[in-house]
């Protein structure tokens, strides 16, 4: 490992609120000899109405403490969204509450979703920026108090007429906030989606996330949008190469030695794979050594 990436490892199978199923995902990623950890906490019905339900939160403490991982962060709500103007005030409660859960569980990092939404007449997407910089801003302050990053993560464009910042634009919105506290998430996959929507320069858009990233989610991809919107079963969308596959590493097509030969990230930067252990148990293994070669990539660029 290097003072970059200084720890590689999975997100768990996120539960439906039946705690055994947490417990038996992080028993999985410890076996794997990963040294991090991603805890889809959304799944696991510990907040309610934006309050901490006390109970269930110690049971998952207690669960979650049993794994010495070397990092350990959680991936807040799917639909959190600071450009949410109807629901704004219920997003920040959350993202609040999940702030302290990372403090209560040792999370060192809170995954965030970028904003979407659709603009409104006299409104544009500058406006909608401002809106998502704000509260970050003041999540950023709650954050700082906790010693926690909010990892802000691209994604892309998933219905007609949405306003979606590309990474480029994620890495501005971070830019602009200027905390140490909220850093980038390059979601890899999804900015290739984006980019080939977009029809933007894919590796020019993670040159420009990269030196504010510090956090990594990496998935395999063919970097095609949905223009298939309706699969029997996930193994035909992978078959087909279309949308979000999250495939293990060397699946898809996305050029990870090249990407990773390139960029630099922030000093202590996590890499997690979100490659789900319900499909590719059985690539895990390969797909941490793979990892590893990756971020010995980082130490040789900055060697030569």
């Amino acid at each position: 490992m290097n003072d970059i990436i200084t720890a590689i490892g999975f997100c768990n199978r996120t539960g439906n609120g039946d705690l055994t199923i947490l417990d038996a995902s992080l028993r999985e990623i410890a076996d794997t000899g990963a040294d991090a950890c991603e805890i889809g906490i959304y799944g696991e019905e510990i907040i309610s109405g934006g309050r901490i339900i006390e109970d269930r939160t110690q049971r998952v403490t207690e669960i979650v403490r049993q794994y010495n991982f070397r990092k350990l962060s959680l991936h807040g709500q799917i639909v959190s969204n600071f450009m949410d103007r109807e629901h704004l005030h219920l997003q920040k409660k959350i993202v609040r509450a999940m702030l302290e859960l990372c403090n209560r569980l040792g999370a060192g990092i809170l995954v965030h979703h970028s904003g979407a939404a659709q603009v409104a007449d006299g409104e544009n997407g500058g406006d909608l920026d401002q809106i998502e910089r704000e509260a970050l801003a003041e999540m950023a302050e709650i954050a700082k108090g906790y010693g926690v990053r909010i990892a802000l993560e691209n994604i892309f464009t998933t219905e007609s007429g949405q306003y979606r910042q590309t990474p480029s634009q994620v890495a501005a919105t971070v830019r602009a906030i200027g905390s140490d506290n909220v850093v980038a998430l390059i979601d890899f996959s999804h900015a290739y989606i984006e980019a080939t929507f977009r029809n933007l320069d894919f590796r020019e858009q993670l040159r420009d996330m990269a030196p504010v990233t510090g956090h990594l989610h990496v998935h395999d991809s063919f970097g095609l949008p949905y223009s298939m919107k309706r699969f029997y079963h996930p193994a035909e969308a992978t078959a087909l190469g279309i949308g979000d596959l999250h495939l293990p590493i060397g699946w898809g097509n996305i050029p990870w030695e090249d990407i990773f030969s390139e960029l630099a990230f922030l000093p202590d930067t996590t890499l997690i794979m979100e490659i789900g252990a319900e499909r590719f148990a059985d690539q895990q293994p390969t797909c941490l050594e793979r990892a590893r070669r990756l971020a010995a990539l980082l130490m040789r660029q900055r060697a030569a």
